[in-house]
């Protein structure tokens, strides 16, 4: 394994941890629903697996940042990833 690739596992990681302990302690705390089907949390994580560290972020913050009492929600998943050619 490259060394690139086991940075990228960790910063997936360090990425991936913090939300997960969000998704076990929102619920005690926020009784909201989300607009989209998967939840924005779950949707982060997917992003981050499917697409790295970078694009996964930046695919999620544009997800969460669309999240709100405007948009109208509904099933959204993460695009798939592209083949390079």
């Amino acid at each position: 394994m490259a060394w690139t690739h086991k940075v990228n596992e960790v910063l997936k990681g360090a990425l991936i941890v913090p939300i997960r302990l969000y998704q076990i302690i929102h619920p005690f705390f926020f009784h909201g629903v989300c607009r989209f089907q998967p939840t924005c949390s779950q949707y982060a994580i997917e992003a981050i697996r499917v697409h790295g560290v970078f694009k996964g972020f930046y695919l999620a913050v544009f997800r969460i940042l669309r999240c709100n009492p405007f948009c109208k929600g509904g099933y959204d998943p993460v695009p798939p990833k592209k083949e390079k050619r």
